[in-house]
């Protein structure tokens, strides 16, 4: 909507109940007590909206509605679009929107409700949230051809830390796996030295091809530059892996078409786990 659209719709509201909703000081906007209420019922209202569509679908068999789903930028890339893609063919009339950031991100959004499902690639910490473990995802070092290492089948983290480290941003998941690595491993005494911090897969892969540093990456991210050989993957050891999750409220509500999407994923993971 435009904000000449949302200012009506609330003038609106406000002369329907005859008090302020909103509180408005210096540029700045909050609930009045009356607002809060309203705000806090509008949430029930739009529950039972959905839970009274759901139950006439039920009846009729029909699998429609729309679906916001956050996904980590690795997963975002390399994993949905197949997914979303077969599921948009068996299911055409449901709408999904897909909202990308990093694992916190996504994470927060689920927590807030700004998202029915997130799809993350690190540990998650609230317990209030479902977490449920999709598949496995392996990450390898990457150099570019021609590196010192490039010729080596396996390499140790201690080995990798001698050259310059090129890595995800703080609050991603890949950053957070490969810290709790290196807290895992006792012979890694050198410290990470961070020549750069990049915020997507491409971007790293790209300054890595460059010549910059070395990285640690998944291995879905990676597949194409190992075929045009514009990169070379090497296993750590220890081999290093984490888990794809999906993420949910506990006690919200789940439309069908949320149910119908959480098992074609289900399945899908099964049938592409390493």
């Amino acid at each position: 909507m435009t904000q000449p659209a949302v200012t009506f719709q609330v003038r609106q509201l406000e002369e329907h109940f005859n008090t302020r909703l909103f509180d408005r000081t210096h540029n700045r906007i909050s609930l009045t007590d009356a607002g809060k209420t309203v705000f806090a019922s509008s949430d029930r209202i739009f529950e039972l909206y959905s839970e009274m569509e759901n139950a006439v679908r039920e009846i009729t068999g029909e699998i429609s509605g729309a679906l916001a789903i956050g996904a980590s930028t690795t997963i975002a890339e390399y994993m949905l679009p197949t997914l979303l893609g077969d599921f948009k063919e068996r299911y055409p009339d449901v709408i999904i929107h897909l909202k990308v950031s990093n694992s916190d991100g996504i994470v927060s959004m689920v927590e807030n409700n700004t998202i029915d499902l997130g799809v993350v690639e690190a540990p998650v910490g609230n317990k209030n949230l479902v977490v449920e473990h999709c598949k496995r995802d392996q990450l390898f070092a990457i150099v570019p051809p021609g590196h010192p290492l490039a010729g080596a089948e396996m390499v140790t983290f201690e080995r990798l830390l001698e050259y310059p480290f090129i890595c995800r941003e703080e609050g991603s998941g890949t950053r957070e796996v490969i810290n709790d690595y290196l807290n895992l491993q006792h012979d890694c005494h050198s410290v990470l030295k961070v020549s750069m911090e990049l915020g997507s897969p491409e971007a790293v892969k790209g300054a890595v091809e460059a010549g910059m540093g070395v990285s640690v990456v998944s291995g879905a991210t990676i597949q194409k530059e190992l075929k045009l050989g514009t990169l070379v993957a090497l296993n750590l050891d220890p081999s290093l892996d984490r888990p794809f999750s999906f993420v949910h409220q506990k006690q919200k509500f789940r439309l069908r078409v949320m149910e119908e999407l959480l098992e074609f994923a289900r399945a899908y993971c099964r049938e592409h786990d390493a």
